[in-house]
């Protein structure tokens, strides 16, 4: 075992909690619903950024290069001026939904560069313009544009042209789970010598304004001596804490409270409120901080000068160890340990042949997985009802009202700390596909996590996201869950049946739940609605159809397939130890095939969800008269049926006895169940049975599609909707008014889901990333003899692993340097493609253009899209 595996093997086994600190620091926490109590429910507007500085957070903190403890008692961030700014650079700054052109929108530069999964090693870069940061050209430009226009970011404004900016290292590297060093190097990229205030920032967080009974916690100057100053922390259930700070210049003390005179024209109950140091530093208010040097938030103050292009080094220790009189001795020897321990532990990970940019863009691609988790706090009760210190809210229609029982207090893995800094079910079930790899004990409480009462509605569904906890996700949770399961089993050799059988039986209510809520007919034709691909169709589908009745969903139908073959393959592991198990697994395997044959025949109409005429799955319209039409876009939504597939053994059958009598009965009884899916009969490769809601020969037509460059496939991946509407946009007429998709590769053109979201031609990665596995295994099934032409046209015949090897290259090629050493990922932007500070730092966005490979969207969606660590594990460069 490595160092890092001992640790995570300690904190498994209860010896020692190596997890206990870590990067949960959101990296915006205004602007939530958690925060917002307005009337109107306006989250944006209630909590702005101008406020973010002065006000005290009710649910979580923010800051940058921030770790806390896994309460978020205690917090750690830097805060930066760079003598230009109006304000401390305390948090990232960014658009709000409605100020940026394409939705919420991140306007600086900061990258996740390494992290394990204890966090024992994290390592983070800044970059911090020397000039000051234009905010309101950012606001102003992007209020300017529109949908067609793409995003005015921080490097259109010129701000790095000349270099003019310093690059801030964060590192962290724990001596024990208690003690952690911090070494923060700063390097000055301009050609002059430049100026830099550095603020390392240490506060509790604010839980003493709302709740009667909690103690308030304080922070104190210890004596100094002549190399080192110290903060020490007093907390009623954390302890007490030392920061040491090497060097230290002065301390600045001041109390996490909103300062409500300037923000509400009300009296302060304390002169020393959150933005205390920023008005000191930046505005030279001395009374702004507390002359005694005590309070709740503090930092100590470096003023920094550094000759062009040079480095200077801040030291500090977050320590359990108190009246160290020498706390920077062995730091350099501990920082480099861990860091050779880090690259130990992902040599283990990475195949041996990989390529150094391999290893980059998969290290990194971890390290923002890990990066991205937070504590995430949100009690509905309380948040609807107020705080006993504070009015009572007085809100129009508050949000989530039906989820009273919802109690997260929890570190979870986010979509995107800034632009999405919420759970979002669909997104952590793709999230824990590589975090298993490194991590599975933390993918499997994820899992766990959304399935426990405090999360799970009574009624069995799962929480969307916080906007709106009943949106419905595509229900991906029993495939992420077996998933895990499986990856544990085949890395590290442990088969947690408990997780498994766990998660299991509360996913047995949420299946019950979309079999009662979302089949409208009883016909096994699913209606999810939004179903997580926001703009992909004719309409929006989480809101009331403007023809009226309904939509049978060829994407809700199949991923109802899916749940049903993933909670089958859960079943008949479980019943390896508990026969009863095969009785469940019996259910799962009928109701599969009767959503499988309702996938081609709905009731007695003649317009199916298969589409005879153009051999493609469509949305099929449900009109208030009882009359169907297909919406025959090309989409996503056709290749969704793909997804659900299942390979029975040739000795599972003999080995569960009453699952296969149960399959029999099925095989001589139900006959016409056969017709027209994969044939449960007929033996593939080895014996093998296929269960699939697409047949051998249907595959084929649609691979023929998807496999079509001038359709789905692109050079880096597969479309989310065909090109073919780009020149042959598909239009349907309600009332006179057009609706229309066409094809759109980079961002939304339309408002709909905000604007912020695009389905409509993108490549995706948690989709590709399903293609891929769906066609590893119908080739498991079919073999190397069942062949298709890919791309098509080309008279290029691959079988079914070398398609989905080929889709797994395009892929991974968007972040690899090319022949021409650019990255795709970068798109058009010179200063990351050419600029040696620049070229190798990987964002990872939410989705990538659908012709060259640019990334768009969220740009740390590193939960997702991570899914290129995987890809490049199971591929490497072949």
């Amino acid at each position: 075992m490595t160092a890092e595996e001992k640790r995570l093997e300690e904190n498994r086994t209860r010896q020692a909690y190596w997890r206990r600190w870590g990067p949960y620091l959101s990296d915006r926490q205004w602007g939530t619903v958690r925060e917002d109590y307005s009337r109107d429910g306006n989250a944006w507007d209630y909590f702005p950024h101008e406020h973010a500085r002065s006000r005290a957070y009710r649910w979580g903190e923010d800051g940058i290069a921030g770790i806390s403890d896994n309460h978020q008692r205690l917090c750690f961030a830097i805060a930066l001026w760079n003598g230009a700014d109006p304000i401390l650079k305390e948090r990232l700054f960014g658009l709000t939904g409605p100020e940026g052109n394409h939705g919420e929108d991140v306007k600086e530069y900061y990258f996740y560069l390494d992290n394990t999964p204890s966090h024992a090693y994290m390592k983070y870069l800044y970059k911090y313009p020397q000039t000051e940061f234009p905010y309101t050209q950012l606001v102003q430009e992007n209020q300017q544009r529109g949908y067609y226009d793409s995003e005015f970011e921080l490097v259109d404004t010129g701000i790095f042209d000349k270099n003019e900016y310093f690059d801030v290292f964060v590192e962290y590297a724990k001596n024990s789970p208690e003690d952690i060093l911090i070494q923060i190097t700063v390097v000055n990229r301009s050609l002059e010598a430049r100026t830099l205030h550095l603020l390392p920032t240490l506060w509790f967080f604010n839980t003493w304004d709302w709740d009667r009974n909690s103690e308030k916690p304080s922070l104190q100057m210890m004596k100094p001596d002549v190399l080192t100053s110290a903060i020490e922390a007093t907390h009623s259930t954390l302890g007490k804490r030392w920061l040491y700070c090497q060097n230290g210049g002065k301390l600045l003390f001041t109390d996490n409270e909103t300062n409500h005179q300037k923000l509400f024209e009300v009296s302060n109950t304390s002169p020393y409120v959150k933005d205390g140091i920023n008005d000191y530093v930046v505005e030279g208010v001395e009374a702004a901080i507390n002359p005694q040097q005590v309070g709740t938030k503090a930092a100590c103050y470096y003023l920094l000068n550094i000759g062009a292009g040079e480095e200077q080094v801040v030291r500090l220790r977050l320590s359990d160890l108190g009246k160290l009189t020498h706390p920077f001795v062995e730091f350099d020897v501990i920082l480099q340990v861990r860091k050779q321990e880090a690259d130990e532990f992902y040599q283990q990970i990475s195949p041996s042949h990989l390529s150094a940019d391999c290893r980059n863009v998969q290290r990194q691609a971890f390290a923002g997985l890990l990066w991205t988790k937070q504590f995430y706090h949100y009690v509905i009760e309380d948040w609807l009802n107020g705080d006993p210190n504070q009015p009572t809210p007085q809100r129009h229609n508050a949000r989530n009202q039906e989820w009273m029982h919802l109690f997260n207090d929890d570190i979870l893995s986010m979509p995107d700390k800034w632009e999405f800094p919420w759970f979002a079910a669909w997104d952590l079930a793709f999230h824990v596909i590589p975090l298993a790899t490194i991590d599975p004990d933390f993918a499997k409480r994820q899992m766990d996590r959304l399935t426990r009462e405090w999360y799970l509605h009574p009624n069995g569904q799962i929480p969307a996201y916080e906007w709106h906890f009943s949106d419905v996700n595509p229900p991906v949770h029993a495939w992420g869950t077996w998933r895990v399961y499986q990856i544990e089993r085949d890395i590290y050799h442990r088969a947690d049946t408990d997780f498994l059988e766990r998660v299991f039986q509360k996913l047995l209510l949420n299946f019950t739940w979309w079999v009662n809520r979302k089949d409208n007919d009883g016909n096994n034709v699913f209606q999810g609605g939004f179903l997580g691909l926001d703009n992909i169709g004719i309409f929006d589908r989480s809101s009331e159809l403007p023809t009226g009745g309904y939509l049978e969903q060829s994407d809700g139908t199949s991923w109802m397939g899916m749940y049903c073959l993933n909670m089958l393959a859960i079943a008949l592991e479980l019943a390896k130890t508990n026969p009863t198990y095969e009785d469940i697994a019996s259910k799962f395997f009928e109701h599969f095939l009767y959503i499988a044959d309702a996938m081609n025949h709905i009731g007695e109409t003649q317009i199916h969800l298969w589409d005879d005429e153009d051999k493609f799955f469509y949305d099929v319209l449900h009109s208030p008269h009882d009359e169907r039409h297909h919406l025959k876009v090309r989409s996503m939504v056709g290749l969704v049926p793909l997804f659900a597939v299942e390979i029975l053994e040739p000795d599972l059958l003999e080995r569960f006895p009453g699952f296969r009598k149960r399959f029999e009965w099925f095989i001589n009884n139900r006959p016409k169940l056969q017709e027209n899916i994969a044939s449960l009969t007929a033996e593939g490769k080895e014996s093998k049975r296929l269960l699939a809601i697409v047949s051998p020969e249907k595959l084929k037509l649609i691979l023929q599609r998807m496999l079509d460059e001038s359709e789905f496939l692109s050079e880096y991946g597969i479309r989310s909707v065909s090109k073919f509407h780009l020149e042959n946009p598909y239009n349907f007429n309600v009332d006179g008014q057009q609706h229309q998709v066409s094809y759109e590769p980079a961002e939304s053109t339309s408002g709909m889901f905000g604007g912020n979201s695009n389905w409509r031609g993108p490549i995706w990665f948690p989709m590709n990333y399903l293609i891929i596995e769906s066609l590893q295994k119908f080739h498991n099934y079919l073999g190397d003899d069942f062949k298709v032409e890919c791309p098509t046209g080309s008279g290029h015949w691959m079988n079914l692993a070398e398609v989905a090897s080929e889709l797994s290259q395009r892929l991974t090629s968007i972040f690899l340097q090319n022949s021409g050493n650019s990255r795709p990922v970068h798109g058009g932007n010179a200063l990351f493609q050419t600029h040696p500070d620049w070229q190798d730092l990987l964002l990872f966005y939410e989705y990538f253009h659908g012709d060259n490979g640019a990334g768009l969207g969220a740009n740390h969606q590193t939960g997702w899209t991570g899914l290129v660590a995987n890809l490049i594990r199971d591929c490497g460069e072949m």
